[in-house]
């Protein structure tokens, strides 16, 4: 196989995410709550060569196109990716995530105390810091593992 050949086929309508850093593909599929059980045709690639990041994963889904929440949340773990919207076989949108300054009802809060946790009508709100998200009512951070944390 050549280094310029395809190794996974273009999608006709959907969301391509490229740049995702090595090992992060299955966190993705996590944020996007897809877990085989929906339907849609998924392809993934882990570990594949990249000039900017060295080793990169991409996700590429078809018939889907992200909101804007699932973007913001993708961004806490894939700081350099970019998502292209595929309409018809080309590429229609390319975009570079960007880190939002908060999140909102995206994500639980970890710590049973908090006022999200107690059957409250309240959303979830958390900062986003330089390496994790904080609990806007209870302050608690999460550093490691946000997909765990993905309530979308």
């Amino acid at each position: 196989m050549s280094e310029h050949e395809l190794r996974v086929s273009k999608i006709r309508n959907g969301t391509v995410i490229d740049h995702v850093q090595g090992g992060q593909a299955l966190n993705v599929l996590a944020i996007l709550g897809i877990d085989g059980s929906e339907g849609l045709s998924v392809s993934v690639g882990m570990n594949v060569p990249s000039d900017r990041l060295g080793r990169k994963d991409i996700v590429k889904v078809e018939g889907r196109e992200l909101s804007s929440s699932e973007v913001d949340v993708l961004s806490l773990i894939a700081p350099e990716a970019t998502i292209n919207i595929v309409r018809a076989f080309d590429v229609v949108e390319k975009n570079r995530v960007t880190r939002p300054e908060r999140v909102v009802g995206v994500l639980s809060c970890p710590n049973r105390n908090c006022i999200t946790n107690a059957e409250e009508p309240v959303d979830t709100r958390f900062t986003v810091i330089a390496d994790g998200v904080r609990c806007e009512y209870c302050s608690t951070v999460v550093r490691a593992d946000i997909a765990a944390h993905i309530d979308v």
